[in-house]
C-alpha cells in the first residue's frame, strides 16, 4: 500500500489499538481501531506492523 495522507505505512507506531467485543479471537477477518488520535486509524489485526487506513471524524 502506498503511503498517502490517508494511510500510515507502519501501524505499530500508533497506540491504543483494540478489537471489537464481538470478535472472539478465532476469526481470521478482524479489524482493530485505535483511540485517541485526530483521525480514526483502522488496521488488519493480523498485520500489526502493516499499514493503517485513516478516517476522518466528520
Amino acid at each position: 500500500m502506498a503511503h498517502s495522507e490517508r494511510t500510515i505505512p507502519n501501524s505499530s507506531a500508533l497506540t491504543g489499538w483494540y478489537k471489537s467485543g464481538y470478535s472472539d479471537g478465532h476469526q481470521a477477518e478482524c479489524l482493530e481501531v485505535a483511540r485517541g488520535h485526530a483521525h480514526v486509524p483502522v488496521r488488519d489485526s493480523k498485520a500489526v506492523t502493516g499499514p493503517a487506513v485513516l478516517f476522518s471524524l466528520d
